[in-house]
């Protein structure tokens, strides 16, 4: 694995555990700067990471969430791209709401001007499978 792939994962696993904890703040932090789309299941196209529309609203009307991140295998076939694509189980308030959830996430590294650099998310997109 590159330092490219594993830093790529952790992002990915940044940007899940901010979902896990409900946490807007967080999951603004895992962005690009520019606004790019989010996409969830039941829920409208999100653009943007601000603390307004899809997000807020799910996280207004759950208690808790767990994402299995479980065998995570990062692709970086471009220098400032990378993607992830894999299934994976969602549980809400304690229970299993959709068997499975198949994500896409896309990310680009950030240049050190944009605000420290690294790789960000540019683009999420989940639905049921």
């Amino acid at each position: 694995m590159t330092d490219d792939h594993k830093a790529i994962e952790e992002a990915n696993t940044g940007f899940y555990r901010a979902f896990e904890a409900l946490d807007l703040r967080a999951m603004e932090t895992c962005g690009a700067r520019r606004a790019r789309p989010v996409r969830a299941p039941r829920w409208p196209l999100l653009i943007g990471w601000g603390r307004c529309g899809v997000l807020e609203a799910i996280f207004a009307d759950t208690q808790e969430m767990s994402f299995s991140l479980t065998d995570v295998r990062a692709r970086a076939p471009r220098p400032r791209l990378g993607y992830l694509h894999r299934e994976h189980p969602v549980e809400t308030d304690g229970r299993v709401g959709v068997t499975a959830i198949l994500a896409t996430n896309l990310f680009e590294r950030s240049p050190d001007r944009e605000g420290g650099g690294g790789w960000r998310m540019v683009h999420h997109h989940a639905s049921h499978c």
